[in-house]
């Protein structure tokens, strides 16, 4: 029996959803809902989850009407909570690609319908890469206990952990990097007692003990060189500072630092003159699509803390053969930020080659504290700054990384409520255009108002990473890992420095 009256309450509700005949009655609020995550006149790929929403301060009863290319959905809630059907949802997305769905949201008070101005939702044809790798840890850093890395599955909520150091006795674990997007060619970095850089390269996976006599430091920021041949690194003598009164909280920076580059298969270290100059400081580096160019930031060294904040990054650039392992003469500043009183952070080239994306701050080389911390886009063959406005906040953008056809961005914001770092998306036109960006869709809307972790490092990757966690835990704590040596490559110039 009581089976049976569930049936029957599902019947009714179908019915309800489907005939609706009390909705066409209703009183026009003249506004826009104010719904989370905030999805009003956002560009999303075709292939991205349902994003589910809810009304702010709202637990009234609900309806949602989503309508293009003569279909429409109507998703019922009592708590105006709205919860999409994956299935529904992509054959709305497939039937309307390069076009725009509405979105219409009415609630019930009492025996009365009040309907909310219509919004639009449009479809990119560009698709997104499925899979977005990233960190999790507590939103403070200077106390954590469990963190790990993990992967989200963009066309449905599927997330798994790639790593999580509760393995290696809860230690540090950071800097996952990929190749070109590839799942198969990744590195990430072990600290503490276990400490050693984690490798998988095609199926091949070694633990690498890269401190070097010659370095200053073992290996901290990567940037793989296109070819899978080579990756650059940032050596750092890295000191932290918490804050009790001051709107940035913490702040990291860097007494000194290095830039290398690593042969993976003769398991050799060299740098140049040019990328290690003692009054300089070098970091953050990135490669061009080609290979050919190596971009990094570049700062004058000033004593810190007590000057951090003299210290402004700019984005410079130096050429590089990879047949010989040389760089080139000269250093070029792409992007003097003196100039405009700021400091740059984490250079990403777009895959197509056109675009450099960059946070810019006040000062440093830590943006994710800073309030400040804004998104900037360098339009390579036009030489031009692009309006980033639709993507930037009051408060902190900071890391951020390339989809594999250059049409998508993803990074981390803490514009939700100035505390925890939380994932957005964004679409960039061929033209440079940046649509609104969006929050990272959840199954329950509500997911981020009890989750207590901030979201750290997003990197897209074009398919799910395969990596054993327990074979990465043993050789971390049974091996002390492969040794690397520092070699003085022949042909190395001293070059000029044109900052």
């Amino acid at each position: 029996m009581k089976g049976l009256k569930n049936i029957m309450l599902l019947v009714c509700l179908f019915l309800f959803c489907c005939t609706d005949p009390t909705i066409s009655e209703y009183e026009e609020t003249g506004t826009t809902p104010d719904i989370y995550p905030d999805y009003i006149d956002v560009t999303i790929p075709v292939n991205i989850a349902p994003l589910n929403f809810h009304l702010r301060n709202c637990e009234k009863q609900g309806m949602l009407y989503l309508e293009g290319n003569n279909q429409t959905l109507k998703i019922f809630s009592d708590h105006s909570k709205f919860s999409i059907a994956s299935g529904a949802w992509r054959k709305l997305l497939l039937a309307n690609k390069g076009k725009e769905i509405s979105l219409t949201v009415f609630t019930k008070e009492k025996t009365r319908w009040k309907k909310y101005q219509s919004f639009s939702i449009k479809i990119a044809t560009d698709p997104i890469d499925p899979v977005i790798v990233y960190r999790l840890i507590e939103p403070g850093y200077e106390l954590w206990e469990k963190m790990g890395i993990y992967q989200r599955n963009l066309e449905n909520f599927k997330e798994t952990a790639i790593y999580e150091n509760k393995m290696t006795d809860y230690n540090c674990v950071n800097c996952h990097s990929f190749c070109m997007q590839n799942p198969d060619k990744m590195l990430l970095h072990l600290r503490g007692d276990y400490g050693g850089t984690i490798l998988l390269n095609d199926g091949n996976m070694e633990k690498l003990d890269t401190k070097t006599d010659s370095t200053i430091s073992s290996f901290v920021y990567p940037a793989w060189h296109p070819s899978g041949k080579y990756i650059a690194f940032s050596v750092n003598n890295i000191a932290q500072s918490f804050y009790l009164n001051n709107k940035n909280r913490l702040e990291v920076f860097d007494s000194k630092s290095d830039l290398v580059m690593y042969d993976i298969q003769k398991r050799e270290v060299f740098s140049s003159p040019l990328l290690s100059s003692a009054n300089r400081l070098e970091t953050f580096p990135g490669f061009s699509p080609d290979g050919k160019k190596l971009y990094f930031c570049s700062a004058k060294s000033f004593p810190v803390p007590q000057k951090s904040d003299s210290v402004k990054y700019s984005l410079c650039s130096v050429s590089f053969d990879i047949n010989n392992r040389i760089f080139g003469q000269s250093v070029d500043t792409v992007y003097n930020a003196r100039n405009f009183d700021k400091s740059v952070s984490f250079p990403r080239i777009s895959p197509d080659g056109n675009f450099l994306l960059f946070t810019t701050s006040g000062y440093g080389t830590f943006p994710i504290w800073h309030k400040d911390a804004d998104l900037s886009l360098y339009n390579l063959k036009e030489e031009k700054i692009v309006d980033m406005q639709p993507v930037n906040s009051n408060e902190s953008e900071s890391y951020h990384s390339w989809s594999s056809n250059s049409r998508w961005i993803v990074f981390s914001s803490r514009r939700d409520d100035g505390l925890y770092t939380r994932l957005y998306i964004a679409h960039l036109a061929s033209d440079g255009r940046v649509g609104k960006a969006f929050m990272l869709p959840q199954k329950d809307s509500g997911f981020y108002n009890d989750f207590l972790k901030s979201y750290n490092i997003p990197e897209f990757a074009t398919a799910e990473v395969h990596l054993d966690s327990y074979s990465i835990a043993r050789q971390a704590k049974f091996e002390k890992g492969e040794s690397i040596n520092y070699v003085k490559t022949e042909g190395f110039h001293s070059g000029n420095q044109k900052y």
